[in-house]
């Protein structure tokens, strides 16, 4: 199952990259709140859905290693620069997200491209997308947050990104000291 390119867990990676167009349109365009909010539940749903799915059938494919957290990073992507338009503190968190993600992204084509191995999440990068929707979606759900407890959310999920960061690398690293020897 590993080069299957069509399985469900990689179908439901798909839809939730077509739900992003969605929740844009719901939250800047017609400012329903509500809906983009039920759009952004039902995309985390899947992507919940979508590891099940792939561990218990056994359904794990190198295209769903790579295919899930892209989903998973530009509905993040996507939600903390609308919210950012009305959140001052969350564009240091949309920030970090693209920092981070473009320091995973270059060591892990590293990490392929010199052990011809795709790693998956682990439970710090799976914590660390909880967070991150668990904020979005407060966020979203008081828009006439203060900004104080704005600053204290964004601050706990950085903190979640900086421990994910640190520990993703120290495993890249030692892959890539491994691949040497």
């Amino acid at each position: 199952m590993k080069n299957k390119f069509i399985t469900i867990p990689n179908l439901l990676s798909l839809f939730r990259l077509l739900l992003i167009p969605l929740l844009i349109w719901l939250y800047l365009f017609r400012g329903d709140n509500t809906w983009a909010i039920a759009v952004l539940a039902l995309s985390a749903l899947t992507d919940i859905v979508d590891g099940i799915i792939a561990r218990r059938f056994n359904m794990i494919s190198d295209l769903g290693k790579i295919l899930d957290p892209i989903a998973d990073k530009l509905t993040q992507a996507a939600v903390l620069l609308m919210i950012a338009l009305r959140f001052v503190p969350v564009r240091f968190l949309l920030g970090f997200l693209v920092v981070k993600e473009l320091t995973l992204g270059i060591v892990g084509l590293l990490v392929v491209r010199r052990t011809g191995v795709v790693t998956g999440a682990h439970w710090h990068g799976k914590l660390c997308t909880v967070v991150l929707f668990a904020v979005m979606a407060a966020h979203m759900i008081f828009p006439n947050m203060a900004s104080e407890v704005s600053v204290v959310l964004v601050c706990a999920a950085a903190a979640i990104m900086i421990l994910s960061l640190t520990l993703y690398l120290t495993e890249d690293f030692k892959m890539l000291k491994n691949a040497k020897a």
